[in-house]
């Protein structure tokens, strides 16, 4: 069972929604944020990025930057403005890149369920993300980026927002990367039909954002530790997140570079290699199926297939970053932790293979790994038996936007 709760939303007005919602906090970093938010003063990034309006080198978590934020955003509600819904409501949310939409229900979500791993994890956060995230939804006493969630599709919930997507949309706009965003605000009497129909959702599953909603399930346990008094039905007992049915979703590959061979030549690292992998020529940069992998090294692209076999193995182990990591990262190339690796990066594949040809052509790196991608099946599997992934397996598109609703608290 699964609980999904209408929210008084705090919205732009549909004039200003394109130019106040922004890309995630977390996709961008200081000098990006300010030069998107350039000329907009009702860009959300003020909000969500608040030291772009501070003194370079301001160190990101002094009390400086979380004010501004407070500053940011009251200033925001005033001047967009930002409109509190009267009533409770879920909100639809489609996106739509590249002619492919996604449509989930954006509501609340209830914190007990995330400690009792109804909503289920994938991914350790770290704890100074997890702090400054925190510290923000506190400062501001809203949630204002959802976090991203998905589920097995239910029929009840999938006949309820095909009805709705029948209707004009409130929002319809297309964002700086020619994403398609559209939002409707659900008739009270459907939400809480949908809060219903959620019922039959045996559990939810953290896609992007564990941080987002560690930091609002945080904010959850500091109120409760100042409300003696809490029923569990106040606001801050839940976060805001779109739940995606799990069919609509589609995972992109998390590609790897390296920057050395380990001391290796190129002929005794390709020896090593073909130890554990049948190696050929191709002229195919990303591989075809799962547990298939393309190299490129000294201006070639390879096939790799392993020699062993993967059906053995454990649920994490199976994964094709796994295999990558286990059988060739670690043992040849000497890559022990990639967390904390100076010498391997990742390429999230919205960025493509040319940038691996980049990185390897130019000198920067010595071999780079296009990736299959993780699947939906294989993140809720190793979801499911209480697992965590390996890092850097999933990078999903497109982006929610930060700014769209808020849920204050």
């Amino acid at each position: 069972m699964s609980t999904i709760k209408p929210f008084h939303g705090l919205l732009p007005t549909p004039a200003h929604a394109a130019v106040v919602s922004a890309v995630p906090y977390d996709v961008v970093n200081s000098q990006e944020a300010a030069q998107l938010a350039k000329g907009n003063p009702l860009s959300f990034l003020r909000v969500s990025r608040p030291e772009i309006e501070l003194p370079e080198n301001t160190d990101l978590h002094s009390e400086a930057v979380y004010a501004k934020a407070k500053e940011n955003f009251q200033r925001l509600i005033q001047t967009a403005p930002l409109e509190l819904d009267n009533e409770r409501h879920l909100y639809l949310y489609r996106i739509t890149m590249d002619g492919r939409s996604q449509t989930g229900i954006l509501g609340t979500f209830a914190a007990d369920e995330y400690f009792n791993n109804t909503i289920k994890k994938h991914e350790k956060t770290r704890q100074d993300k997890e702090d400054d995230r925190a510290r923000h939804v506190m400062e501001l006493r809203s949630q204002t980026g959802p976090v991203f969630l998905c589920y097995r599709d239910e029929d009840a919930v999938n006949a309820i927002t095909a009805e709705i997507l029948k209707t004009a949309p409130l929002f319809d706009f297309k964002a700086e990367d020619q994403t398609r965003h559209e939002l409707w605000r659900i008739p009270t009497e459907i939400s809480w039909a949908l809060h219903d129909a959620f019922k039959n959702v045996p559990a939810l599953y953290i896609a992007d954002g564990h941080h987002r909603a560690a930091a609002g399930c945080r904010a959850a346990t500091q109120c409760r530790s100042i409300n003696h008094a809490f029923t569990g039905d106040e606001e801050f007992n839940f976060f805001m997140a779109v739940a995606f049915p799990a069919s609509q979703l589609k995972i992109l590959a998390y590609n790897r570079v390296v920057k050395d061979l380990n001391g290796l030549t190129a002929d005794a690292f390709m020896d090593a290699v073909q130890k554990q992998f049948e190696v050929s020529k191709t002229a195919e940069k990303t591989p075809s199926a799962s547990a298939h992998f393309q190299m490129y090294l000294g201006g070639q692209w390879y096939a790799l297939t392993p020699k062993f076999d993967i059906s053995k193995l454990g649920v994490i182990e199976q994964l094709d970053v796994s295999i990558l990591q286990n059988s060739l990262l670690q043992p040849i190339l000497g890559i022990d932790d990639p967390r904390t690796s100076t010498r391997i990066d990742f390429v999230g594949g919205i960025r493509g293979t040319d940038e691996l040809e980049k990185r390897v052509n130019s000198g920067e790196c010595a071999v780079a790994f296009s990736m299959y991608p993780t699947t939906l099946e294989q993140l809720m599997a190793v979801s499911d038996a209480g697992e965590i992934m390996p890092p850097k397996s999933t990078w999903f598109e497109p982006k929610l936007r930060d700014g769209l609703v808020c849920h204050n608290f």
